[in-house]
């Protein structure tokens, strides 16, 4: 439990600040940039595999990826890994024994599965086997991706995204609230909120003991989360609003590929320094290495040819 007591001092401090990473190079930026929590979500199924939904992923899968995150970030921040769509869901016997593989296997400190109130006897029986446990409440994208694949990421947005708010009523506040009482009285160590309106968000996170961990949900939560992806300004894969772009490395890393593409054509790249040269005297015998090597070259083909001739006189 020490990493989710170091991350509850940084919610204190707050907002504590949590960042996905999908593989050692992005687990590495996320460490040495300092964030409290890093995710090994099931958004890689779209970031890193190209999939058009995350409900495709599998729980092999998403260990792969963790142990590759855990070997950049061991020891740092809080990591958390996601249980996939259809890994915890049938009962809580399946999901503890999912958990127990994504910590083992994947080497996190703790497990994240979406959904509210009808997901606390997995919350519960996950904590009860000493896996601590973040819920997902809201928009929980492992059921609205998969409802909406159809009209690809692009089309949630407009009436698409207002399908995706939840909490901008009352009755919608109330049950979002439900489920987040549930999750913790199970035993949940912390909530992941998606996109609920951010008065709500903001109650739900006074109401509740247990820190808030917000994405698209306003300023009001404990803790901030966002794809690294959209952060650096690689991709679009989500709801833009929801992102700041930092940066543009999509496009500069374009640019050095493109780069790298014109000056290797043009032969200016490699260059004489970035080789090795042999010893003084030694470049000379090339010459007759290379007569050699292509007097070698010549019989072995002809012999080919005297066997080719002979098989096809039977």
């Amino acid at each position: 439990m020490a990493a989710v007591k170091k991350f509850y001092a940084a919610c204190e401090a707050g907002p504590a600040v949590c960042l996905t990473a999908w593989d050692y190079p992005t687990g590495l930026l996320a460490k040495d940039a300092g964030m409290d929590l890093i995710l090994i979500g099931d958004s890689l199924a779209i970031t890193a595999l190209g999939l058009p939904s995350t409900t495709s992923i599998t729980l092999d899968e998403l260990i792969y990826h963790a142990r590759a995150v855990s070997r950049a970030a061991k020891a740092g921040p809080f990591l958390l890994g996601d249980l996939p769509l259809g890994s915890y869901e049938i009962t809580p016997e399946q999901a503890v024994a999912s958990a127990l593989r994504l910590v083992k296997e994947g080497d996190v400190d703790g497990v994240k599965l979406e959904g509210g109130k009808e997901m606390a006897p997995q919350v519960a029986a996950i904590t009860k086997a000493g896996v601590p446990v973040v819920g997902h409440i809201g928009l929980t994208p492992q059921r609205a991706l998969a409802t909406l694949h159809t009209e690809g990421i692009e089309g949630l947005s407009g009436a698409g995204e207002a399908r995706l708010s939840f909490g901008s009523t009352l009755d919608s506040a109330e049950m979002v609230l439900d489920d987040a009482l549930a999750l913790q009285k199970a035993g949940a160590v912390a909530i992941v909120m998606e996109a609920v309106a951010a008065p709500t968000a903001r109650m739900i996170t006074e109401v509740l003991k247990v820190p808030t961990i917000g994405i698209g949900c306003g300023g009001g939560t404990s803790a901030q989360i966002a794809v690294q992806s959209e952060v650096l300004g690689y991709q679009r894969t989500f709801l833009q609003r929801w992102h700041t772009k930092y940066a543009e490395v999509g496009d500069v890393s374009l640019q050095a590929l493109r780069k790298y593409k014109e000056e290797t054509r043009g032969k200016q790249f490699p260059t004489e320094q970035q080789g090795y040269v042999m010893k003084n005297g030694e470049e000379k015998v090339l010459v007759d290495l290379k007569k050699r090597a292509k007097e070698m070259s010549l019989y072995e083909n002809m012999g080919r040819e005297r066997r080719g001739s002979k098989s096809s006189s039977y």
